[in-house]
């Protein structure tokens, strides 16, 4: 769907911004008075939603960016942790099997690698290959 066939008054943050319709006329006088009622509420309270924000946003101090460390982060080298072990590395070796249950590895379909543990099974799986 391309932007021009949505109507105006449909946003695509999923709100709907079109005129707010009512069952009936008794419905849309009730929901006047409740309006009237709230913003005699906020009156008397002084709670002016819009006015509070702007004093808000106008008594706060403005932003200061600084481009220094905070206090307590001035280190500019942090030594590595000494673990007792001098010059390169030693990579892990290659897992080999050393046990004497396991005769081998035979290929049941494609490239199922499956272990062979007796010359029994080992026969059993040609047989189902072919």
């Amino acid at each position: 769907m391309t932007m021009h066939l949505a109507h105006p008054s449909i946003t695509l943050n999923g709100r709907y911004k079109g005129r707010k319709k009512f069952k009936n006329a008794a419905e849309a006088q009730r929901a006047r008075e409740l309006d009237e009622s709230w913003k005699e509420l906020q009156k008397k309270w002084g709670v002016e939603a819009e006015e509070r924000k702007r004093k808000r946003a106008l008594s706060a101090e403005t932003l200061d960016y600084k481009l220094t460390a905070p206090a307590g982060r001035e280190t500019r080298h942090i030594a590595s942790r000494d673990t007792g072990h001098s010059g390169a590395v030693k990579t892990k070796g290659i897992p080999q099997y050393t046990g004497t249950k396991i005769i081998g590895i035979g290929t049941m379909h494609k490239s199922n690698a499956v272990p062979i543990f007796s010359d029994e099974q080992a026969v059993a799986i040609s047989n189902m290959r072919r």
